[in-house]
C-alpha cells in the first residue's frame, strides 16, 4: 500500500531528529477549543549550521512556486531551497501519485510544502478536499468552535496530501466589498471578531498537523487598491494600531507564522512596501509600537514575483535581497526560472557584507525549527 505523502514527510522529520538526538515537534492533533495553540519552537539556538554552505543557508530562506513534480524535484535537488509553493497553476497530481516523496527528499534538508488554502475564492485544493465557505461567511454563520473544527478537518486532509504550511487564515480587518482585494477573505470589520475567528482557525490548522500563517501584516483591509495590480497605501500607522493591527496582539502568541504584505504604511515604511521594510519587521518583532508581545516566529513575504506592488519597482533578485535585508525569514515567489540568479545575488551580497551573518543564521534556525528538521546529522 502506498504511504500517504504527509505520513512520509512526518517519518522523514522524525528520523532526522532522532539521528540528531532531538524530538519531533509537531502540532497536537487534539481539539483544544478552550486553549490557545501551542507556539512552535522558533529560535533553536543550538542548531548546528556548520555543515551548510553560505549558499545553502540562503537557499533555506526561499519558498518557490512550482509547476509540477519535475519542476519541484529539480528545484530542491539543484538549489536546496527551504520550501516549495503549490499554486493554482501547479499540477496537483504530484499530491496524489506518490511523487511528492521524491521531491521533498531531493535536497540535503527536507523541503516544506506550502499552499494558499483559505476557503471561499482562495481555494487551491477544493477538487481534492472539497470547498469551504469564505471567512466572512464562516464568521456570519458559525461559532469560533465550529470554525476550529472545520479548520482541523481540512488541515488533516491537507496533511494527508503532504502539505505542511497553509498561508491562512486571513487576519485582515474589513467589511467592504466582498469581491474586493480582501473582501470576503476577511472574517469581519470588527478587529476583535477577526482575532477571535482567526485564532480559532489557527488552533484548528495546527491541531490538524499543518502550520498556519496569518496575513497580511500590518493590515491590508483598509489599504487603497490591490497589491496584485498596483501599489497600495494603508491609513497612517496611528490609525492602524487599534484597527488593522489589533488582531496581531493575540495572534503573535497563537503559534502561527506571519506573512507581511506589500502595503506602504505612512508613518512606518516610507515609500517601501512593508515586505521590504526593516521598520515593518521591527514593529512585528518588538510589538511595542502597537501594544503587542514580542514575536520571534517565522516571517514570510507575500509573493514577490507576480504582484505589481513589487514587480513594477524591483526585479525578483533585488526584491528577495531587500526582503531578507529587512529581516524577513522566508521570501516567497511563484516561479523557478530565476532561483539561480536570486541565490547568486544573495551570495554576492552576503560576501560583500550587505547581509548580516548573525541575522541570516538566526533566520535559518527559525526556518529549520519551524519545519522540525535539523541542519546537520
Amino acid at each position: 500500500m502506498r504511504m500517504r505523502a504527509g505520513t512520509v514527510l512526518t517519518g522523514l522529520v522524525v528520523a532526522a531528529l532522532t539521528a540528531c538526538g532531538g524530538n519531533a515537534s509537531e502540532p497536537s492533533k487534539e481539539n483544544t477549543s478552550s486553549t490557545k495553540a501551542q507556539a512552535p519552537a522558533t529560535a533553536a539556538p543550538a542548531a548546528d549550521l556548520a555543515c551548510l554552505s553560505t549558499r545553502d543557508r540562503l537557499a533555506q530562506l526561499l519558498m518557490v512556486g512550482i509547476k509540477d513534480a519535475d519542476d519541484a524535484r529539480a528545484l530542491v535537488r539543484d538549489h536546496h531551497v527551504g520550501g516549495i509553493f503549490v499554486g493554482s497553476w501547479t499540477k496537483k497530481e504530484m499530491l496524489t501519485d506518490g511523487s511528492l516523496h521524491d521531491v521533498i527528499t531531493a535536497g540535503p534538508i527536507p523541503a516544506a510544502v506550502s499552499i494558499d488554502e483559505e476557503g471561499g475564492r482562495v481555494s487551491r485544493l477544493k477538487d481534492l478536499i472539497g470547498p469551504a465557505p469564505s471567512a466572512r461567511e464562516l464568521a456570519a454563520t458559525q461559532t469560533p468552535e465550529q470554525v476550529q473544527a472545520l479548520s482541523q478537518e481540512r488541515a488533516q486532509k491537507m496533511k494527508d496530501l503532504g502539505i505542511t504550511i497553509d498561508f491562512a487564515p486571513d487576519a485582515d480587518v474589513t467589511d467592504g466589498d466582498p469581491d474586493g482585494a480582501i473582501g470576503d477573505r476577511s472574517f469581519s470589520g470588527d478587529p476583535q471578531k477577526v482575532a477571535e475567528y482567526a485564532e480559532a482557525a489557527v488552533r484548528g490548522y495546527q491541531a490538524g498537523g499543518v502550520r498556519a500563517v496569518v496575513k497580511h501584516f500590518p493590515g491590508h483591509g483598509h489599504a487603497s487598491g490591490d497589491s496584485h495590480t498596483n501599489g497600495v497605501v494603508t491609513p497612517p500607522l496611528e490609525q492602524l494600531k487599534d484597527n488593522d493591527l489589533a488582531p496581531y496582539r493575540s495572534l503573535v502568541t497563537s503559534g502561527a507564522a506571519v506573512m507581511i504584505g506589500h502595503m506602504q504604511v505612512p508613518g512606518l515604511t516610507g515609500d517601501d512596501p512593508a515586505s521590504l521594510s526593516g521598520a515593518a519587521v521591527d514593529l512585528l518583532r518588538k510589538g511595542t509600537g502597537y501594544g503587542a508581545p514580542a514575536y520571534d516566529g517565522v516571517i514570510f513575504t507575500d509573493d514577490l514575483s507576480s504582484m505589481a506592488a513589487i514587480t513594477d519597482r524591483f526585479p525578483i533578485e533585488e526584491a528577495v535581497l531587500k526582503s531578507i535585508k529587512a529581516g524577513v525569514d522566508w521570501a516567497l515567489w511563484v516561479s523557478t526560472e530565476k532561483v539561480g540568479s536570486v541565490l547568486d545575488r544573495l551570495e554576492s551580497a552576503y560576501n560583500a557584507g550587505e547581509l548580516n551573518a548573525d541575522a541570516i543564521n538566526a533566520s535559518v534556525r527559525r526556518v529549520l525549527a519551524y519545519k522540525g528538521v535539523p541542519a546537520c546529522g
